[in-house]
């Protein structure tokens, strides 16, 4: 017995077929074909198009998905407007209906909601006096705390900013509320210890979410301790053994960063432990620098302070550039991929570097660089060059409050034209894979795919209008969406994935338009009616 969608268009991950369904038997597709030459089966199931689209499942190359879900669970701010009294109403609600909790732990508020991005403690005194508070920001480089969490922290005007981060603070030194990249960590090791069960509801919460929304399989950017969250490796596999886990998942193991090559014997016995079904540790998490709005992504020349004057901060390189380069050697002679978070052009290079040392070692590994906000010119042909895949976060390729407010003042003009070279990247013959890194940004695949064409957020008025950002810059469908399947699918190592092809996994999503037949100002409007997973609908 067959499954035949039939009645709209497909793409097959690399061009659209209009007229065109799938026939899949047990886990794999055995047909792509026009409607004329599907079979009509008297045992068949049948799925009516009814004009839409059938495509591969979508695959997130960076997303964080036992962390997204906990924030669904939690006090999540992820969805919430972004606004200081959205916030603030949203964490006293929630505190008012967990009256048990020792911590209010959650996140995912905008930066863009507060003055230079740092929102302070006493605001949250507020609304939750008596508890302490934890909540990382949307892309987790940064967490708000409450004087209480302060306090049981040790922190006050003497306590030294960490190597790796750094601590908001008032004229007199006092902290006040923002802690930056490691400085998190000063609070989170006196955080509760992790309650295995939420973690694992957090991954199915996780899981059905990226599900609804078309994703099929995912590499998960961060198996290690990191920001507020511990390890969610354990989970993973407890999913892999029980079943619960459908989708397919490479797990990227992370690097210690203040620690040295001598990691890499434990890293391949993790590789080993958390290899499992549907489970993979194949690949290994370097951040190399932070983000733009804190000043610690790692730039080749300093930031710009707000009257347009050259600092004295050029960022962060978390890993030594020589000292990477040696790593990336080791950890490819041992068959690891490495997955480098790079913002800033000075990380994105460093990275390059690594990757050119280790050319040629341990076979066809596919290493792929993510983020890659600032990318100077000059770097754009060696992704090709060095078959480095450009991991695209294409939906924060806009102009939206943040980029304006907090990124473009203090990169200055030149810097600003360099950010997202998605376009440049494509033209010079780079290979593309895209990902969400949600929670930090939406897990909708759609969201992001219209701002990789229009360069626009959908539906989104904020203050650079409907001016599109950098417009050479995008990307045409085919090519956007390719990248968030075939391209995705062949980073995880899943060359029988993101594509329709007969013989490929049976990893499929349907649509509720064709978003070829209509304008481009209305991609972002797609929506998922169902989604299956080697041949079973997990969604719809």
């Amino acid at each position: 017995m067959a499954l035949v969608l039939r009645n709209g268009s497909a793409f097959d991950g690399e061009r659209h077929r209009p007229g065109h369904g799938v026939v899949v038997e047990g886990a794999r597709i055995v047909a792509l074909a026009p409607d004329d030459g599907l079979p009509r089966g008297a045992g068949d199931t049948e799925v009516d198009l009814a004009g839409g689209v059938v495509a591969p499942g979508f695959v997130d190359a960076h997303v964080h998905a036992v962390q997204g879900g906990l924030e669904r669970v939690r006090c999540d701010l992820s969805e919430l407007p972004v606004s200081r009294d959205a916030y603030l109403a949203a964490i006293r609600e929630y505190a008012d209906a967990h009256p048990d909790r020792p911590w209010i732990l959650g996140g995912g508020w905008g930066m863009a909601a507060f003055p230079g991005g740092t929102p302070t403690a006493a605001d949250l005194d507020g609304v939750v006096p008596d508890r302490p508070v934890f909540l990382p920001n949307r892309d987790h480089h940064g967490a708000w705390v409450n004087s209480r969490a302060l306090e049981l922290a040790g922190l006050d005007a003497g306590s030294p900013d960490p190597a790796d981060g750094r601590l908001e603070r008032d004229a007199d030194g006092r902290p006040t509320g923002t802690l930056h990249e490691g400085a998190m960590d000063l609070v989170v090791r006196i955080a509760p210890s992790r309650d295995d069960e939420e973690y694992y509801r957090g991954f199915l919460a996780g899981q059905t979410h990226l599900h609804s929304l078309g994703v099929t399989g995912w590499q998960d950017a961060i198996l290690g301790d990191y920001g507020g969250i511990d390890d969610p490796s354990d989970t993973y596999l407890r999913a892999a053994v029980s079943g619960d886990l459908t989708a397919s998942v490479v797990g990227a193991l992370w690097w210690d960063r203040d620690r040295g090559a001598e990691q890499i014997p434990d890293l391949v016995r993790r590789r080993e432990t958390y290899t499992h079904g549907r489970l993979r540790a194949g690949s290994v998490k370097v951040m190399q620098d932070g983000v733009a709005e804190n000043f610690t992504a790692a730039l080749g020349a300093p930031y710009l302070d707000r009257c347009g004057h050259a600092t004295d901060n050029r960022g962060h390189s978390f890993v030594d550039g020589e000292a990477l380069r040696e790593y990336v050697v080791a950890l490819a002679a041992e068959g690891f991929q490495v997955h480098v978070h790079a913002i800033g052009d000075r990380g994105v290079r460093e990275a390059l570097d690594a990757f050119e040392r280790a050319r040629g070692i341990g076979g066809d590994l596919r290493h792929h660089i993510a983020h890659l906000q600032v990318v100077d010119p000059v770097d754009v042909p060696r992704f090709a060059e060095l078959d480095v895949t450009a991991n695209m976060q294409a939906l924060w390729a806009c102009l939206d409050e943040q980029m304006i407010e907090l990124t473009l003042p203090f990169l200055g003009e030149e810097r600003g034209r360099w950010q997202y070279p998605f376009g440049s990247l494509h033209r010079s013959g780079a290979r593309l894979a895209a990902g969400s890194d949600w929670p930090v940004s939406s897990p909708d695949p759609w969201a992001a795919l219209h701002v990789a064409v229009n360069r626009t957020a959908y539906g989104e008025e904020g203050p650079g209008g409907e001016e599109p950002f950098l417009p050479e810059q995008a990307l045409d469908l085919a090519t956007a969406w390719s990248a968030a399947t075939a391209g995705s699918a062949r980073v995880c190592h899943r060359d029988r994935a993101g594509r329709l092809a007969a013989g490929h996994e049976a990893d499929l999503v349907v649509l509720d338009r064709d978003p070829f037949a209509g304008p481009a100002a209305e991609i972002g409007s797609t929506r998922v009616l169902g989604t299956w997973v080697a041949g079973r609908q997990v969604h719809g």
